[in-house]
C-alpha cells in the first residue's frame, strides 16, 4: 500500500465478525491464488484500517479491481468493540473450489503485516498454517 497511497495514515486494528479469509482469486503472477473475504458465520478476519487520500484511494480500487476485487462498505469492529463502515475489496467473481494453493509470497506479506500490527496470535498461526500448505 505504501507505493500505490503513500498519504495513507493508520487509523486503528479491526475485525470483520462474520467474515472468513479464502484463496480463490487467480495470483495472475504471483504464483499461487490471491486473499478474498466473504461473510462466513463463525469466523473472523483481522487487519488493520487505513485512511487512504481520495487520488490515491482511486489508484488502490485499480490495483485491486486489476487483482478481481471491488470495493466494498463493511462494517469492521475495532478492539474497543466499536463498529466503522469501513471500505474493503471482495472478489467480484468468486470460484471458491480451491483448486489453487494460495500464492506463499502473497502470504508471507500478509504475515509481515499482522506481526507488524500485532493482530491476534490465533489470526498469525491461520496464515502460517495457509502458508505451510501452499509450499
Amino acid at each position: 500500500m505504501s507505493e500505490v497511497a503513500p498519504g495513507a495514515e493508520f487509523q486503528f486494528i479491526a475485525h470483520l465478525p462474520q467474515w472468513a479469509l479464502d484463496f480463490t482469486i487467480d495470483g495472475n503472477g504471483w504464483n499461487g491464488a490471491l486473499p478474498d473475504v466473504h461473510p462466513d458465520e463463525g469466523s473472523t478476519v483481522w487487519g488493520a484500517v487505513f485512511k487512504v487520500p481520495d487520488r490515491q484511494a482511486a489508484a488502490l480500487h485499480a490495483i485491486e479491481q486489476e487483482e478481481g476485487r471491488r470495493a466494498s462498505t463493511v462494517e469492521a469492529m475495532d478492539r474497543m468493540g466499536k463498529r466503522h463502515l469501513v471500505t474493503t475489496h471482495v472478489s467480484a467473481d468468486r470460484n471458491g473450489n480451491g483448486a489453487v494453493a494460495p500464492s506463499p509470497e502473497y502470504l508471507r506479506l500478509m504475515l509481515s503485516g499482522s506481526r507488524h500490527w500485532s493482530l491476534p496470535a490465533g489470526w498469525i498461526a491461520g496464515l502460517e498454517e495457509h502458508l505451510d500448505g501452499a509450499r
